[in-house]
């Protein structure tokens, strides 16, 4: 499945992009298994998305927990918990 991806403020700024399109094993089928999936890729993904770190998530724009579902084409986000304007 292939799924875009949106990272805001601090999360960006880690990352060095602010938006990516990825394709995901079959495996994962929620919000909280692509952030598991992207800490695997290692390096500043696996620091900036460390489990126990305060990041918010959305899918397709509306704030979820972990175990929202995904699907094809949709959009998951991740900023932390205070943005900017």
């Amino acid at each position: 499945m292939q799924i875009q991806l949106r990272f805001f403020a601090s999360v960006r700024e880690a990352l060095g992009t602010g938006q990516e399109s990825v394709t995901l094993p079959e495996d994962v089928v929620t919000v909280g298994d692509v952030r598991n999936f992207l800490r695997a890729r290692g390096g500043a993904q696996a620091v900036t998305l460390a489990e126990g770190r305060a990041l918010r998530m959305a899918y397709n724009q509306v704030m979820t927990g972990a175990d929202t579902r995904i699907g094809e084409g949709g959009e998951v986000a991740f900023f932390p918990p205070v943005t900017g304007g």
